[in-house]
């Protein structure tokens, strides 16, 4: 700064001295301003940690290294056997016991690389509603009538009819992986044991609950999709799936096969189309891929974007290989908003327990996690009949 203001005063002229003086005090100005407000920010973080520690809650500078203790001792468990950590660890933030009947709790980092191994498997839980929940079920009300209505005079009484509500509960199941490892493997401090596991059990639960959320008889399983009442939909009633016709046995029409398809879209009703989706299994959809409208154009459109669904018809199609083929009597395909019509339940806790007993010279791992899911809206799904 002393150096600018020798230069303004000696070499430069005085209207060029005068403005760089200037700017110097306006850069001066900012500087102050923006220490200033720095100063407010931090004394507002730390009122805000000194209120959430009153309220009996960690700060949020620290709430962080709350996880730190269950992960070390959960990393200790898995290598070495080591549940002394475990067993003294109670974590009141998360609302976590370190032990019970089923093992012990995963660490928060494990249980949630499996959560999002399960989300980005290819299964109806990526277009399903997904709840969480704290109990050992699930329950809705679902309107199974259309709620009456009428335009109402200032001397004229409109009675309305009465809506049929039902109740739905869907119990939740205890699902169950075995991964086993080495314990050669599992001392060695450079392989990733919490990440393996996640991954291991992540790709077998992912496998059980996509067979069971399609095809499950709801016997210790979730209650699949395909598994409830279905009728042609022109006479289905509110607790039935209603069902199109292929045309042709165990086939497309083979003077039109797109025409079935197109069946399928406009017997689902309209408010249910706007966030409506196919499901079909590979098999399905390499028979869908080959049709061609009057025109001689695909009705299936490759995605343009990564990570994005093929469009047929106008609508994303997820593709579930537990949905059955082509064949006499099968329900190849599944259209509709699966957010409403399927719900997956699932408790948020995921439970290890080791065993390095039972297959030696291996150690077991055996992973529970409690999940269920039913129909909870018959009329927001339809179903192709190849019959």
């Amino acid at each position: 700064m002393t150096e600018v203001k020798a230069t303004a005063g000696t070499d430069m002229p005085g209207d060029l001295a005068r403005e760089v003086l200037g700017f110097v005090g306006e850069l001066k100005a900012f500087r102050k301003d923006i220490q200033d407000q720095l100063v407010k920010q931090e004394e507002r973080m730390n009122m805000i940690d000194r209120k959430t520690a009153l309220r009996g809650r960690a700060p949020l500078s620290t709430r962080a290294e709350v996880e730190v203790p269950h992960q070390k001792a959960f990393n200790a468990y898995l290598r070495h056997g080591d549940d002394d950590g475990l067993r003294g660890l109670v974590i009141e933030e998360k609302g976590m016991t370190t032990v019970s009947d089923g093992g012990f709790l995963a660490a928060p980092q494990v249980s949630l690389q499996v959560q999002e191994g399960l989300a980005a498997k290819v299964s109806l839980r990526a277009v399903a509603n997904v709840v969480t929940v704290e109990s050992a079920a699930y329950e809705v009300l679902v309107d199974k009538g259309n709620i009456g209505s009428g335009w109402a005079a200032e001397t004229v009484l409109t009675e309305t009819d009465t809506p049929t509500v039902e109740r739905v509960v869907i119990p939740v199941h205890e699902l169950s992986a075995m991964p086993k490892a080495s314990q050669r493997l599992l001392d060695d401090a450079a392989f990733d044991i919490e990440g393996w596991l996640a991954g291991r059990i992540a790709e077998k639960f992912a496998r059980a609950e996509a067979a069971a959320f399609i095809n499950g008889d709801g016997v210790n399983k979730p209650k699949g999709l395909l598994t409830y009442p279905s009728a042609p939909y022109k006479t289905a009633t509110a607790s039935q799936i209603g069902t199109v016709a292929s045309g042709a046995l165990g086939d497309f029409d083979s003077a039109a096969p797109g025409g079935a398809l197109i069946d399928l879209v406009y017997a689902l009703g309209a408010e249910y189309r706007a966030n409506a989706s196919f499901v079909m299994n590979s098999k399905t959809a390499a028979a869908v891929r080959k049709m061609r409208d009057s025109d001689g154009r695909f009705i299936w459109a490759d995605s343009l974007a990564a990570g994005q669904p093929a469009q047929l018809l106008g609508y994303p199609v997820l593709i579930c290989e537990d949905m059955p083929d082509i064949a006499a009597d099968a329900k190849a395909i599944a259209f509709g908003d699966f957010h409403a019509a399927y719900t997956i339940v699932e408790r948020p806790d995921l439970r290890v327990l080791r065993d390095p007993f039972s297959a030696k010279p291996h150690v077991l791992f055996y992973a529970t996690k409690r999940v269920g899911g039913g129909l909870t809206e018959p009329r927001a799904v339809k179903l192709m009949r190849f019959a």
